[in-house]
């Protein structure tokens, strides 16, 4: 539950709020480009559905951003008068491994389709992912201990961030080690900066420093956010996750995913994992490869956090 009367959103750091990831303005959308932050804060203007796809495949936002910027964009696309199954569509493929992002937007069509109206039905979309954050956090927050050191990977976004502020107001003592999470820098860039700012002890670490930190014994337990659940706890997230995993194993570390919604019907050898390719530092000659995504195995995985508690 918020703490002492204030909202989810008065918890949540600047770059986790709703005007900050994207608004709306006239027939616009503006989407904040999370890989100039943290010291720019600059918008990326889309005039259409395909640039918001655009915005969302080329990693102006990433994490919970996606889903956010994918609503937005279905109703400037409604109130252009577009086919608004086929602008979901092309929001879905933009990011093929997020599975709820395209479920939300099936399930908000599903509303209009039975009469609701679709400003409506998005609102209360929203709505739905503001009170589950506060949810699905209250059971995160309830696995944190006092003194516990916390490593994450990523942009863990609303869940761990609301879990962890609460913690924290709850007087529990907590230290949380963020790799940097690169080539993107989302740990460096998103995480830190967001901690920091809601007064959280924290360390940005490089990507390969968390084994080192777990046979220190600094490291507590280790939770991340998931881009995808599997029913068999299967879980999809950040490249460096797996590593980080099989290191907690190795040392009795608990790991724990937070979930907004488990995919019951998406398959291991049928799931889309994302990668890129590339060039290295200019002049270099060095070829990049760079998978998005880990897929961590439920054996190695301590639990899944959802609202109806941990799984």
């Amino acid at each position: 539950m918020p703490i002492s009367g204030r909202s989810v959103e008065d918890l949540l750091p600047p770059f986790l709020r709703h005007g900050w990831i994207a608004r709306e303005e006239g027939n616009r959308l503006y989407v904040t480009d999370r890989r100039r932050l943290p010291s720019e804060h600059v918008e990326v203007e889309c005039r259409s559905t395909e640039d918001a796809a655009r915005a969302i495949r080329d990693m102006v936002t990433q994490g919970g951003g996606p889903l956010e910027v994918a609503l937005h964009a279905l109703r400037l696309a409604y109130r252009r008068g577009e086919d608004i199954r086929e602008a979901a569509a092309l929001l879905s493929a933009a990011r093929p491994t997020n599975s709820t992002m395209r479920r939300t937007l099936s399930a908000v069509l599903d509303e209009a389709d039975c009469g609701k109206d679709l400003d409506e039905a998005i609102d209360e979309a929203f709505a739905y992912y503001d009170d589950l954050y506060d949810r699905v956090s209250d059971v995160g927050e309830a696995l944190i201990g006092d003194g516990d050191g916390i490593l994450t990977r990523c942009f863990p976004e609303h869940t761990f961030m609301l879990s962890v502020r609460k913690a924290v107001e709850n007087g529990k003592d907590v230290t949380v080690y963020v790799p940097e999470t690169r080539p993107y820098l989302q740990g460096a860039r998103l995480t830190e900066p967001s901690l920091r700012a809601m007064g959280i002890r924290c360390f940005l670490i490089t990507d390969a420093m968390g084994a080192h930190f777990m046979a220190e014994g600094k490291i507590d337990r280790f939770m991340t956010a998931s881009d995808l659940v599997l029913s068999d706890r299967t879980v999809v997230n950040k490249t460096g996750t797996l590593s980080d995993a099989i290191a907690a194993s190795f040392y009795g570390i608990p790991y724990y995913a937070f979930s907004l919604s488990i995919d019951r019907e998406a398959r291991r050898d049928a799931i889309i994992m994302e990668s890129r390719e590339g060039w290295g530092e200019p002049g270099s000659g060095a070829r990049m490869l760079y998978p998005l995504f880990d897929m961590i195995p439920p054996e190695l995985v301590t639990g899944i956090i959802t609202k109806d508690g941990v799984i």
